[in-house]
């Protein structure tokens, strides 16, 4: 099921970047054009949006927003030259993704962190989950470790000790409620909570679902030496870009901290 679901995703990918991105390959691979972020539609669209009608201007800066809704396309993109850079990912991620598709992304600067939280439409409180409920968590790398991570900080299972960014439902030792888990591509697990007891949601994706992390979680990470900060990358070579180096510099600016803080209310926090 795991496989099947990246096999599936890297198709549509790879058709997504056919159909819609042909046409500003050349431009975006130039300094001299205005320069495509691919990003994730929430928060990172919306911040990079921000910038482009409220700051770019002044700083000399032509800024394209492109938005996908996959992990696996905005990386492509960027390492073909279809974008000039990203904004949806944190290094865990990128560092398995560069790993298994020979991709050569590196992180730029390190714009905010989205707490990944544990939800539900059933209880109230994580410890009111039945024995036997079934969980489910994004099915990538990174992300499913990370979700298993936070049940584990939270006390629902115990993991191996040592067990790094690929943890699996096998490196579980101890399950007391005897949970199941039920593996789907991160932005399905939103959509989940009708069919199972709980779902462990990436912030973005809960954001998107009008769920409000500060709020709504039953259980969220803590932003205290937290690793999954999200970043502003670009295909190596391509971080003196006078673009990107004034683009990193209005995404770490006093206005974006405001907008964050303003507009998230502590379901998106800045990391700078």
């Amino acid at each position: 099921m795991r496989n099947a679901a990246k096999i599936t995703t890297a198709a549509l990918a790879a058709g997504a970047l056919t159909l819609g991105l042909s046409a500003c390959g050349a431009d975006s691979a130039s300094t001299d054009g205005p320069l495509i972020v691919a990003a994730s539609p929430v928060p990172h669209a919306e911040i990079l949006n921000y910038v482009k009608d409220n700051l770019a201007e002044k700083e000399g800066l032509d800024l394209q927003v492109k938005e996908f809704t996959d992990y696996v396309t905005p990386n492509t993109a960027t390492q073909d030259g279809s974008v000039g850079a990203n904004y949806f990912q944190n290094k865990p991620y990128l560092d398995d993704f560069n790993k298994k598709n020979g991709t050569e992304i590196v992180p730029v600067v390190t714009v905010h962190l989205e707490p990944l939280g544990l939800y539900s439409h059933k209880v109230k409180k994580a410890d009111d989950l039945k024995s036997g409920a079934t969980v489910a968590i994004p099915n990538d790398t990174v992300n499913e470790a990370r979700a298993l991570k936070l049940l584990a900080a939270n006390g629902l299972i115990t993991l191996k000790a040592g067990v790094g960014n690929e943890a699996t439902p096998s490196d579980i030792t101890k399950n007391p409620k005897n949970l199941k888990f039920k593996e789907l591509e991160a932005a399905q697990t939103p959509r989940s909570l009708d069919d199972v007891d709980a779902a462990v949601v990436n912030g973005n994706y809960a954001i998107e679902s009008d769920l409000k992390p500060s709020k709504d979680a039953l259980i969220l990470e803590s932003p205290k030496n937290n690793p999954y900060g999200n970043f502003l990358a670009v295909k190596k070579g391509n971080e003196d870009d006078p673009r990107v180096k004034k683009l990193a510099k209005l995404l770490t600016s006093p206005e974006v901290k405001k907008f964050i803080q303003d507009k998230y209310a502590g379901s998106v926090l800045a990391s700078f």
